[in-house]
């Protein structure tokens, strides 16, 4: 697991790659409390690396969301469709559990930073 921090035009993008399980799953989790800590309010959590995910790892996007949502601040996921048959794993996950609809999701950075740009649909 990996993740690393960058900004632009005004956003955290924290990249994460790997698998977002319940081992790494606390990474991503301290990685965006971090990020609110310094008064980062909006964060794009790029996932277009993450492999496999599990019930902790949608857990902690949820929280996030959550979090951010209480400071005021926005999240947004980046979830690349990567056509029908490989579709991202994550974003069929979030579909199976239906928790996909809970998140802004934009299929690239420039898009999730993007002022006038708008979430790909659920």
């Amino acid at each position: 697991m990996e993740v690393v921090g960058t900004e632009r035009d005004g956003w955290t993008v924290l990249r994460v790659r790997g698998e977002l399980d319940l081992v790494s799953s606390p990474v991503v989790r301290q990685s965006v409390h971090d990020a609110v800590a310094v008064g980062r309010h909006d964060v794009v959590l790029d996932l277009s690396e993450v492999l496999f995910c599990d019930s902790s790892g949608v857990g902690v996007l949820i929280a996030s969301r959550r979090l951010m949502r209480s400071c005021g601040g926005r999240l947004r996921l980046i979830l690349p469709d990567r056509g029908a048959e490989e579709g991202s794993h994550l974003n069929r996950v979030l579909a199976a559990l239906g928790v996909r609809r809970l998140f802004d999701v934009y299929p690239d950075r420039d898009a999730a930073v993007d002022g006038r740009a708008r979430p790909l649909s659920a």
